[in-house]
């Protein structure tokens, strides 16, 4: 069988898994979500980091409508899979230790997830990539409405409605592209072959735009993000944060700018100005948080904002900083989340004023804690630094007054993180934090994990930027010559 369908659906195999009872449930659950990881890590070895699409599965699926079961893998694929593949294992150990009721059903749900996102990442037809795109919301709206905060509802409903808006949108343009080819295709390359006017082009750009800022999200369609995030139980916020946000950042690489780069054309700066401006509009906010949870949800906004500042700039370092900065942002985003998780549960409060101390007690939660910290920061030799370095030159090679506001998230994420962690881990000990534990056992685990893969990263991200590399280049080349024709 083919490497990328195995991949693919045994995640949904384990779905079924999951439903078995016991007391090793979440153990087996985490050996089986190192399968993908090891297939994953089989497909890199073989994988040749060239612009071609490798693993490919193509089969006959509702013929009479043009769509194929198509899947494949370039190098922008691969590193999508790979955050995927590599996020899921650890977000599944970190959950390891709540009581979460129904824990059978929680876990089928992020297998199905993570099929859906992996579907998303691979797929080479439109209608394909929209089923995988709708298959990894309904879990996650699950995940978020049974085990999340006591406004979960509100919150969930208003998330549901932006996602399924943006998403319902995005098919009717999938469909109006799909009646333009002549093959009668979802094919992704008949959709990048159409030839459609500008001002059509500037309406489908609108449509998959609207779609795929939502996901990431970009401001103004970012007000769903902070709420949701807070409510949320700790493993959907890091599903959230940590991997799902990516599929609108990856639909803008591939289906967006080159389906519709006459569009990207017109409408490209102001969507970039967008971005920009969520930068600066989310780190003032993140300013003025006392919740710690939500800090860190405005916090990547600014971050995400930056990745779709780099894509939008669309050039090689621009592209390639936000390949990177996906993997990275993933990495410290679930670092983050989880030491939050660890510290609201000790405390049972998210406000910084009631916390302080806590290095004096915790020091092995501290030095974990402060090198995601730094990794988020991105500070030179961390994982965070090349990402946002290679984004800056981008959006510098664009407009370098674009790129010294931009440059400002890493000045303001510096102050408002740094202040965040003297307020919690240092100062006095306080009646709620002089009996504080430090970690140990799974969350031990789990932090060196993360903080291994910070430093390594950021002392040798060559490997990483060499799998996508001949992809990126590949397909901003095409994009260019379809600017520079018309």
């Amino acid at each position: 069988m083919n490497l990328l369908l195995l991949i693919i659906l045994f995640p949904l195999l384990c779905t079924l898994l999951a439903f078995a009872k016991g007391p090793q449930l979440s153990r087996l659950s985490f050996a089986a979500s190192l399968v993908p990881l090891i297939f994953t890590f089989i497909a890199l070895g073989s994988f040749v980091p060239d612009a071609s699409t490798q693993f490919l599965v193509d089969y006959a699926w509702i013929d009479n409508f043009g769509i194929r079961f198509k899947l494949g893998m370039d190098g922008i694929s691969m590193m999508l899979v790979l955050l995927t593949n590599l996020l899921i294992p650890i977000i599944i150990l970190a959950s390891s230790k709540h009581p979460y009721k129904k824990p059978g059903a929680f876990y089928a749900l992020i297998f199905f997830m993570q099929s859906g996102l992996l579907l998303v990442f691979t797929a080479l037809d439109a209608f394909l990539f929209y089923v995988g795109w709708e298959a990894a919301l309904i879990p996650i709206y699950f995940i978020c409405a049974i085990w999340g905060g006591e406004n979960r509802i509100r919150v969930n409903l208003k998330f549901f409605i932006y996602t399924i808006a943006g998403s319902l949108i995005m098919l009717i343009a999938i469909i109006f592209l799909h009646l333009q080819t002549p093959d009668n295709s979802y094919d992704i390359q008949s959709f990048y072959a159409l030839n459609l006017p500008a001002n059509i082009q500037g309406w489908i750009f609108c449509a998959f735009f609207l779609a795929f800022a939502i996901k990431m999200p970009v401001f103004p369609f970012h007000t769903w993000q902070p709420d949701t995030y807070t409510e949320a139980p700790t493993a959907g916020t890091m599903l959230l944060s940590g991997i799902m946000l990516k599929m609108g950042i990856y639909g803008v690489i591939r289906w967006l700018i080159p389906v519709a780069p006459l569009g990207f054309a017109e409408w490209g700066q102001t969507a970039l100005i967008l971005s920009i401006t969520g930068i600066i509009y989310a780190s003032i906010i993140a300013f003025t948080q006392k919740d710690i949870k939500r800090l860190v949800a405005y916090s990547s906004i600014a971050h995400v904002g930056l990745i779709a500042a780099g894509i939008f700039a669309w050039n090689v370092q621009g592209v390639q900083g936000a390949m990177i900065q996906m993997l990275n942002h993933g990495i410290n985003v679930i670092g983050m989340f989880f030491v939050l998780d660890i510290i609201i549960r000790r405390l049972n409060t998210r406000q910084i004023e009631s916390m302080g101390g806590i290095a004096k007690v915790a020091p092995g939660l501290a030095i974990c804690f402060l090198i995601v910290l730094l990794g988020t920061v991105a500070l030179p030799l961390t994982n965070g630094f090349i990402g946002e370095f290679l984004l800056l030159i981008g959006v510098y090679n664009y407009n370098i007054w674009y790129s010294a506001i931009a440059g400002l998230t890493i000045i303001f994420g510096a102050v408002y993180m740094l202040r965040m962690y003297q307020q919690v881990m240092l100062g006095q000990l306080n009646e709620r934090t002089e009996t504080f534990q430090d970690i140990d056992g799974t969350e031990k685990t789990v932090l060196v994990i993360i903080c291994v893969l910070v430093i390594f990263i950021g002392v040798y991200p060559q490997p990483l930027l060499h799998i996508s590399e001949a992809a990126v280049s590949n397909l901003i080349e095409q994009v260019n010559q379809k600017i520079l024709v018309k």
